[in-house]
């Protein structure tokens, strides 16, 4: 009689999961030798785990550049657009997303820095400072000439479909060293970017590894971060709710099994509880001496790469730092007054950033990357209908070649690495897709790109797809 209730109060879920039992059984021993299995991760989700060898980087800060910043303009110097200026570039089978026309010089000059003596633009002249520390990759290259697909492949791995970002991967595979704030933090003013928050997604890893949304354009820790404090209710009724819940959620559990749903939200109140004590001293750059404000300098940008500096030195394993909610850096019209602008409100707080990671002796295993979802055209975009103001002084996308640079973690510093063409279009000279560079990534946080997945829809999905080479040349 017994066993029949118990039928009888199954649901359509429970029968179909005690069906299947069978089946899930042939995947045990796996799950079981996995490093990450999914039982440990039950436990805490978030807590340290060892990579799959010594990592050179144990965390990262991402300083994403939306809209695609121009390398001819930054990072990649090209006299011969400036002798060609004004003319038809010879031998350049251009093939752009709009019409362009004649080559357009930079209007930015150029010059050596460093011991290694890497050529970079007036403009970024203060990150220019650590060339001997950054490794330029002058050979990027995408797929697509569109932002939301560009965005995406240099988020998440991937153009058109739903999958886990570099951040979430990333917490995924190591945890964070802090419990009491976010794994990974996206920081980006004013809203959400193109694709909104694809761009952190956890996709269909567990819901903690998603980033946690901040939008810096506030100050005000209670609007910076909503819901830091309960107006209501002291810590310790907050923490006898919690506990309630937490044996309530533990009966379900126990009833249902695991669900990575019910987990994550388990997780998210943990969190949200710890974090009203931390979190407001983290976020909170009124604290750091006035000499370092003003190594910073003003500005919105300025204040979240120094909150960044502050989240990693707590702990917080992935940090990404958006520049503006828009597409600021896509210049088609106006390029020398538009990337003068940018460049000002973040170089001279990159410059502090990598400045202050080395003083404090976090340089050596931080992984610093800067970089936009693509670059721009070495030619002048033409007016026409929806894609500028009628002027002839900016830059349409180019994917087909652009630059990144990385610092810290392990990389080589004082190097160029790959080439585009001697105008600035294509890359030529030991081109490196979006997939190598996720590659690259994952070695120097102590993974085997191919082995770091997770078991979705029968398939092992990793960051890197089915490609990605590493660049052993960028590694020290």
């Amino acid at each position: 009689m017994s066993e029949m209730n118990q039928l009888s109060s199954m649901t359509r879920r429970d029968l179909l999961k005690r069906s299947g039992m069978g089946m899930g059984m042939l995947g045990l021993s796996s799950m079981l030798a996995a490093p990450n299995s999914a039982e440990a991760a039950a436990r805490n989700p978030l807590a340290p785990k060892p990579p799959h060898f010594a990592p050179k980087a144990k965390r990262i800060i991402h300083l994403f550049m939306n809209g695609g910043p121009s390398h001819v303009d930054t990072f990649d110097p090209k006299p011969m657009l400036q002798k060609y200026a004004g003319r038809e570039l010879p031998s350049v089978n251009l093939k752009t997303e709009r019409k362009t026309g004649a080559a357009f010089g930079s209007p930015f000059k150029f010059k050596k820095y460093g011991e290694c003596g890497t050529e970079v633009s007036e403009i970024v002249s203060h990150t220019a400072k650590h060339v001997d520390d950054i490794a330029v990759i002058r050979s990027m290259h995408a797929d697509v000439p569109n932002h939301e697909p560009s965005l995406l492949l240099m988020n998440c791995g991937e153009s058109r479909l739903v999958r886990p970002s570099l951040g979430s991967w990333t917490t995924y595979g190591l945890g964070t060293e802090n419990q009491n704030l976010p794994g990974f933090v996206a920081m980006c003013p004013g809203g959400y970017p193109i694709t909104e928050t694809q761009n952190w997604q956890a996709a269909f890893l567990p819901g903690v590894y998603q980033g946690a949304y901040i939008n810096t354009q506030h100050k005000d820790i209670e609007k910076l971060i909503s819901n830091i404090r309960n107006p209501a209710l002291t810590r310790a009724d907050q923490r006898r709710q919690l506990d309630a819940l937490a044996h309530l959620n533990d009966i379900h559990r126990q009833q249902r099994g695991k669900d990575a749903s019910l987990d994550a939200r388990i997780q998210s109140f943990e969190l949200a509880y710890r974090m009203q004590r931390e979190a407001a001293e983290a976020f909170d750059v009124s604290r750091e001496p006035q000499h370092v404000l003003d190594a910073y300098g003003p500005g919105v940008q300025a204040r979240q790469i120094l909150i960044a500096r502050r989240l990693v030195e707590r702990g917080v394993r992935f940090v990404q730092v958006w520049h503006g909610a828009g597409q600021p850096w896509d210049a088609h019209d106006d390029i020398k007054e538009n990337h003068t602008r940018l460049a000002g409100q973040c170089d001279r707080a990159i410059g502090a950033l990598l400045t202050d990671l080395k003083r404090m002796g976090l340089l050596e295993d931080t992984l610093v990357l800067w970089g936009g979802e693509f670059g721009r055209t070495p030619t002048v975009e033409l007016p026409q209908a929806g894609a500028n103001q009628g002027k002839v002084n900016g830059r349409d996308h180019n994917h087909w070649g652009f630059s990144v640079w990385m610092a810290g973690g392990g990389v080589r510093g004082g190097q160029t690495y790959g080439a585009t063409d001697e105008f600035g279009f294509k890359a030529i000279e030991n081109p490196v897709h979006v997939h190598d560079l996720h590659a690259t990534i994952m070695h120097l946080l102590g993974f085997d790109h191919k082995r770091l997945t997770y078991r979705y829809a029968g398939r092992d999905y990793r960051l890197t797809d089915l490609a990605g080479n590493v660049i052993h040349d960028l590694i020290a």
